[in-house]
């Protein structure tokens, strides 16, 4: 590991742990891309870039003499909009003339050991300055004093590199950011295929693989939050990679709002690659001596397929982005009320409920929606953070006390960020929410969402849920977010400031976050959006799991925890089993595939208990101590795609411990086939070496034979809905 400059040839080789990056100085200080892909010894400029006379690609004005050398063709690390390059910038500014050309060249540069926090913005780190190396590239536009200092961050033992941007004004008057991307890489080819998660509610993160054409294609989010239709990542596999083999670049933006990231293939088949805060209704007032600090980009590389990527972000999500105490704790199994009352219940019911999931093992109560103010419904109280005495006579103290005393842990729920129309709140303090003068405020699920660009909301509100969580022995929180955003706009900010007030909104959220989960750091916070609407790596950083969709259907879930695993650790993923018919799809499938389905993440229950018949609480008795048994293998092991949902009738996937002694296997059929083939399942993710001995049988195999050879699914699977599962051990 290691980031070295040559100064003769003007280069930076950075050195991860089986990835290079290399970057250069050209000419009159451009900063030029040369390489990023599988870890070389020494770079020598093999691939050197060559220069031709290009029709209609222009020649900036100190090489005017030079028709062969031109921004338009040129591989760049920050390109800049006005002076030559005709496709998308990294960046733009607008001066107080109007006018939105820059550029910016090659200062200085530092390269230290460690990585610095981003102020006020989740971001990976380090526990020890050996772990990684930085450096960063001050590049500056001297005719309006604009500085912009480029970072780049390699770790040691990741093939991960993570690069930001900061803008310093040390001009003499104020600028205005239209665009201010964290990355931008040039690839010199378009040999690729575009990789995404979109989706919709109760519908996230659904993978889709399309060939790189010529043009733009993109994904994005302008609802204010990063989303259920498309997720914060990308990435460019080879055409031909599979999970096991070939090459791939992902990127994943460590942010929670509005997004951009794109790629653009040029007239010469080179591609471009940006991600960042979303330019649409973004612009930044940059006042002199003030800077502007952009989000985090996570940059995975990989020459091992899919899979290999994958686990390079779990490891690096895992132990250098979540934080706290809960980072490396397992994670509790735990009943949710909502879908066994909804708004309808009362304390008896209540602990009705908890006495069942004590008795069945099941280790922590979380009360859901409608504990509060006058919420018997969804159109009302949302901000009025006061418990419903109505409901919950003897206070959220006594209940929780009372649960404890039955063994489980209690959690509560809240949507912090939202407000309804009819609540204390908001008669109180009608600006407090996002809103436009004049016009009408769009309500979606009868509320409102809270100004959090503003510090007086932001304190009222940490306040508010502070004392809740003092008042009561309270150790888990879900933390819902239930509507995107419509009519942006703060009280608070002047007019030439207005278009800051969503990304102003998300600092505000994450010092909140900061503020709430710092004070109560025995509490194990889950975050939910509507379910997985804000599935991202900057919530990740305060919150170690999300709720990852509100669809429980065992069947919808192979698809959305599949393409879940693409980026994000398993141990993040919140799973239940809930009654049947489901109620987002109305499909019944059996308690034994529902638990497997859930198991294969972080589980949970969310049906009424109570109503259980013997057999069924049996089932869920036995799932519950089988999972305690195996938890730390499925939260914290190495997890292995072996059949994709998208492709078929049939879904697989493995987990194994580092040394590779424990594996657990789950195996998912949908649908049942007349005549259908005898069927086997290969282990690819185990050890070739190893012996294996199948849990409960004494059948013991070679790990090569269940490599190559693989096992045999059973025949005694009938009917639609189907799992099995196998544990194997070392002997």
């Amino acid at each position: 590991m290691g980031i070295h400059y040559n100064s003769e040839s003007k280069t930076f080789h950075l050195k991860a742990k089986d990835t290079s990056y290399v970057l250069g100085i050209l000419r009159d200080g451009y900063l030029v891309h040369y390489y990023w892909g599988k870890g070389i010894s020494e770079y020598r400029n093999s691939n050197f870039l060559q220069f031709v006379d290009r029709g209609f690609s222009g020649n900036p004005y100190q090489q005017k003499n030079d028709r062969t050398f031109s921004l338009d063709t040129l591989p760049q690390e920050y390109p800049q909009y006005g002076n030559t390059d005709f496709r998308k910038p990294a960046y733009q500014v607008q001066l107080e003339n109007g006018s939105t050309v820059s550029d910016l060249r090659y200062v200085s540069h530092a390269i230290y050991q460690g990585k610095a926090p981003l102020e006020g913005l989740p971001a990976t780190y380090v526990e020890d300055a050996e772990e990684a190396e930085t450096l960063e590239i001050t590049i500056e536009d001297s005719l309006i004093g604009l500085k912009v200092i480029l970072s780049y961050t390699i770790f040691e033992q990741f093939n991960a590199i993570t690069r930001s941007v900061r803008f310093v004004n040390d001009g003499v008057q104020s600028v205005k950011l239209l665009s201010a991307l964290s990355l931008s890489v040039d690839f010199r080819e378009a040999d690729f295929d575009f990789l995404h998660l979109h989706g919709a509610h109760v519908k996230e993160r659904h993978i889709e693989r399309k060939p790189l054409r010529h043009g733009i294609q993109s994904v994005e989010s302008t609802r204010g939050g990063s989303s259920h239709q498309h997720n914060p990542f990308i990435a460019l596999p080879r055409k031909g990679t599979t999970e096991d083999n070939g090459e791939v670049y992902g990127f994943n933006f460590v942010y929670s709002g509005n997004f951009l990231a794109q790629a653009e293939v040029d007239q010469f088949s080179n591609t471009r690659v940006t991600m960042g805060i979303n330019p649409f209704d973004f612009s930044w007032k940059l006042d002199v001596g003030k800077s502007f600090q952009a989000p985090e980009v996570v940059m995975v590389y990989s020459s091992e397929g899919l899979g290999d990527m994958s686990r390079t972000y779990h490891e690096l999500y895992r132990t250098r982005l979540v934080r706290g105490n809960y980072r490396d704790k397992e994670r509790p199994i735990l009943v949710n009320n909502w879908e066994a009352t909804y708004f309808n219940f009362n304390e008896e019911k209540i602990l009705e409920i908890a006495k069942a999931g004590s008795e069945l093992g099941i280790e922590l109560f979380v009360l859901d929606d409608g504990w509060f103010g006058k919420r018997d419904d969804d159109r009302s109280s949302l901000g009025d953070w006061f418990v419903d005495h109505n409901k919950l006579p003897n206070g959220l103290g006594s209940l929780s006390s009372n649960v404890k005393e039955m063994g489980l842990e209690f959690g509560l729920w809240f949507e912090p960020e939202m407000i309804s129309v009819d609540s204390d709140l908001y008669r109180e303090h009608p600006d407090w929410c996002l809103h436009v003068p004049g016009r009408s405020r769009s309500e979606s699920r009868n509320q409102l969402v809270l100004d959090f660009s503003r510090e007086d909301v932001c304190v009222e509100i940490t306040k508010r849920v502070s004392d809740i969580l003092a008042s009561a022995p309270i150790s888990y929180v879900k933390w819902d977010m239930n509507r995107h955003m419509t009519e942006i706009g703060s009280a608070l900010l002047p007019a030439d400031r207005q278009r800051e007030t969503a990304h102003r909104y998300m600092l505000g959220l994450y010092m909140v976050m900061e503020n709430i989960t710092t004070s109560f750091p025995d509490v194990l916070f889950e975050s939910c959006s509507g379910g997985g609407g804000r599935f991202d790596p900057g919530i990740l950083y305060y919150m170690p799991q999300t709720w990852t969709s509100d669809n429980t259907d065992a069947v919808s879930r192979l698809k959305i925890q599949y393409g879940t695993s693409l980026v994000y650790p398993i141990v993040s993923m919140g799973a239940h089993v809930s009654a049947v018919p489901n109620h987002q799809v109305h499909r019944s499938t059996s308690m034994e595939m529902r638990g497997d389905v859930a198991m294969s993440g972080n589980l949970g229950y969310e049906l009424d208990l109570t109503k259980l018949s013997n057999e069924e609480k049996e089932i869920v008795k036995q799932q519950v101590a089988y999972y305690k048994d195996i938890r730390r293998l499925i939260q914290f092991g190495d997890f292995f795609r072996l059949k994709s949902p998208f492709d078929g009738n049939e879904t697989a996937w493995l987990f194994t411990n580092k040394e590779k002694t424990e594996v657990m296997v789950y195996y998912f059929r949908v649908l049942a086939e007349p005549a259908a083939p005898f069927a086997f399942l290969k282990l690819n993710g185990i050890d070739v070496n190893k012996q294996y001995q199948v849990t409960g049988t004494n059948n013991v195999y070679g790990g090569d034979e269940l490599v190559y050879a693989g096992l045999s699914i059973p025949l005694d699977l009938h009917g639609d809905f189907q799992s099995h599962s196998w544990h194997l051990k070392e002997i």
